[in-house]
């Protein structure tokens, strides 16, 4: 999980949730040891910022599940999986709200029950946000590859008994560590006796490999294969004129690239510093720098625990900048007046298919 919590100052120390952030996340990891800090211009600043990112992810991706469910009724695969990654991320924003406060009072004030609660609600949607985008990976490349052979595999159906397999596998790496959590420290963070023996160095290695990069793998690996089969005429495309394939080659490339590149953008500094805070914790003490770079430190952790949250906000982003379908659906929800047709005869706007496979002709399969 990324939940933000208080980040503080050590005075000799960085302790990452006594060497163990929970699914390779937990910045409130970062324990304070001498006190309540005073109320300062970045952590109010931070908290600010928290509540943005849960202001636009909440409109941004509840517009996206609105549009799937309104507009394209679940015809396809793709947007069920669309429609699971939008209430993954939407519900990945409901823990921000008590994140801010506990970064902003550098105590956590809600109890023990809400401090599991949150671990669960946090960590599960983490998880289900990053396999269901894998789920669509792989989706996409069937899709793409051999639409009419692989059309038994992409039914709506089998996508949403799909979806809520990575609901449920989601819960496996979450629910056990947190019934270990509490805010006995005065923190929402793990008991220190699970990560006694190096067993927070495991379990960090085994949420980066769950939850990052083994999902990231995956989407590379169907990316490229995809771009490869594109590029020496494979699959259904083969027929369409030159000029049809390279445009629709690209729409699909800067589609796919960017959910994959903003995925692993947001997430990799998160868990390359996790790892940095569990090595800096064992030799700190010995370093005579060590105070002036704690507080850089745990600054970037902050920004980089921010910046993990911030992703579930790009997929909306993304969905308008990079597709037609959705930048109609978007406009026809927000500016229903704008989008009613004056004339009879002019096609119906409130609805506009996103599934890839129903589309005739040479774009069939491909467009976006």
């Amino acid at each position: 999980m990324a939940s933000a919590g208080c980040l503080g100052d050590c005075p000799d120390t960085v302790s990452v949730a006594s060497d163990l952030h929970e699914t390779a996340s937990l910045p409130w990891a970062v324990a304070v040891s001498d006190g309540v800090r005073k109320l300062d211009v970045f952590s109010c600043g931070l908290a600010v910022l928290y509540l943005l990112v849960c202001v636009c992810g909440l409109a941004g991706n509840t517009l996206v599940a609105v549009a799937v469910v309104k507009m394209d009724r679940l015809s396809s695969s793709t947007s069920v999986y669309m429609l699971t990654l939008a209430l993954a991320d939407g519900l990945f924003m409901l823990g921000l709200p008590l994140i801010a406060a506990q970064n902003l009072l550098h105590r956590w004030p809600f109890g023990d029950a809400a401090c599991r609660l949150l671990m669960v609600l946090d960590g599960t949607n983490q998880f289900t946000s990053a396999f269901c985008l894998t789920a669509m990976s792989v989706d996409r490349y069937l899709a793409l590859s051999d639409p009419l052979r692989f059309a038994g595999w992409r039914r709506p159906r089998r996508a949403a008994l799909v979806s809520l397999l990575l609901w449920l596998l989601s819960m496996v790496p979450v629910l056990p560590v947190a019934a270990h959590f509490s805010a006995r420290g005065g923190f929402c963070a793990v008991d220190p006796e699970l990560t006694e023996g190096g067993g927070g160095l495991a379990f960090l290695c085994w949420a980066f490999a769950l939850g990052f990069a083994l999902p990231l793998c995956i989407m590379l690996a169907t990316y490229g294969a995809l771009a490869w089969r594109r590029r020496h005429g494979g699959g259904p495309g083969a027929a369409v004129t030159v000029t049809e394939t390279e445009r629709a080659e690209r729409r699909v490339t800067v589609m796919v690239a960017a959910v994959a590149a903003v995925f692993g953008a947001c997430w990799l500094p998160f868990y390359v510093l996790n790892f940095l805070a569990l090595w800096l914790g064992e030799w700190a003490e010995q370093a005579e720098w060590a105070e002036q770079a704690e507080e850089v430190f745990v600054h970037g952790f902050e920004a980089a625990v921010l910046l993990s949250y911030a992703w579930s906000c790009a997929n909306p982003l993304l969905y308008a900048c990079l597709s037609h379908a959705f930048r109609r659906h978007f406009s026809a929800l927000l500016c229903p007046r704008k989008n009613t047709p004056t004339n009879p005869r002019q096609p119906d706007t409130e609805h506009y298919d996103l599934n890839d496979s129903a589309l005739h002709g040479p774009e069939a399969g491909v467009r976006v």
